[in-house]
């Protein structure tokens, strides 16, 4: 069932991924855009219907609108992941089918199953009957030696007659064989023309385009090209203040009021690091994703290496993070001071 808040949000998202883009990262990046798309972390539907692992899904309500990503390749695992996360308040599930690891591929899901659409076709069907969230998927153009050109018409044609509405495409094809994940994300060549042509040919279907997207402007001009939505990953995680601070503005053309300069985002953060704190958590579990918030602006190096000093500090305080933030202003009231001069 289409999700009209995420189907909205989704005009810019932030991509799941791994080991970064936890509940203390969305919450981060929520401070800065209030309207961006966020994306949890893939979650495997056996960890949650036979790990019995419910605190991944656990999310702060200030993160909304936020999705849920799962893995997997058993229909009725997927199906049960889906109404648990559908019941802790995820409008939306995203199925992925685009991650090429080792690790995935031997568990039998992620980008492997392009080549199984049969497969697909049975988990899709069962998702959306679990529940009443909408569920998506992202996907590659394509995987290994198929001719992309033949073989992804084909399996959005069959994603469109499950139902699904919206496709997240990253716009490289995925090689099982031969290449690490890293390499995956740079070395197959990006082919943005596909994605649009796949928009030209599935009108009804809502298509998302994710890959090499780094600056806010390119994804400005993806969406007057054509594609419904853009999704950026590495970008939005190292200069999160530079692509997101705009975004309300410059994306969703909001008349709600900017974001706030990067200090006072920093300093909105102290409450949420106080409940972190007295909940039994480490304040580097929340400041090791603040890292790029000044990317670009004076001090910034100055920036990463004190927040590295005090993730070290095992039992950091919030008084060791105000004093930061001081230092952090001193710096820049210099730097403006010798820029007048």
């Amino acid at each position: 069932m289409p999700n009209n808040a995420a189907t909205a949000a989704a005009r810019l998202s932030v991509a799941p991924m791994m080991a970064w883009t936890d509940r203390h990262c969305r919450v981060f990046h929520r401070m800065i855009s209030r309207e961006v798309l966020l994306y949890t972390e893939m979650v495997t539907a056996p960890a949650l219907v036979l790990g019995g692992a419910l605190r991944l899904l656990d999310f702060s309500p200030e993160e909304q609108p936020v999705a849920l990503q799962l893995g997997g390749s058993d229909p009725e695992h997927l199906a049960k992941a889906t109404a648990l996360g559908a019941a802790h308040g995820y409008g939306e599930i995203n199925l992925n089918l685009g991650c090429p690891s080792d690790r995935v591929q031997s568990g039998r899901f992620g980008a492997v199953l392009m080549t199984e659409p049969d497969v697909v076709r049975a988990c899709l069907e069962r998702m959306q009957e679990a529940s009443a969230a909408e569920v998506t998927v992202k996907c590659r153009i394509g995987v290994d030696d198929q001719v992309v050109e033949d073989s992804l018409p084909a399996f959005l044609s069959m994603i469109e007659r499950t139902g699904v509405t919206r496709v997240i495409i990253h716009a490289r094809k995925a090689w099982l064989q031969g290449l690490s994940p890293k390499e995956n994300r740079d070395i197959p060549p990006l082919d943005y023309d596909l994605v649009l042509r796949m928009k030209q040919m599935f009108p009804g279907l809502h298509l998302t385009l994710n890959g090499g997207v780094a600056h806010l402007p390119d994804a400005c001009a993806h969406l007057e090209a054509g594609l419904d939505g853009v999704m950026i990953g590495r970008a939005a995680y190292h200069t999160p203040y530079e692509i997101l601070s705009r975004a309300d503005c410059d994306i969703f053309r909001s008349s709600k009021t900017p974001a706030p300069e990067a200090q006072r985002i920093a300093e909105q953060m102290i409450p949420y690091m106080e409940a972190h704190l007295q909940q039994g958590g480490r304040l580097h579990q929340i400041t090791r994703h603040m890292f790029g918030l000044f990317s670009g602006q004076p001090g910034a190096r100055h920036w990463r290496r004190r927040l590295s000093e005090l993730g070290a500090q095992h039992n950091a305080q919030i008084a060791d993070y105000r004093l930061l933030l001081e230092e952090r202003a001193a710096l820049s009231q210099r730097q403006e001071e010798l820029d007048l001069n």
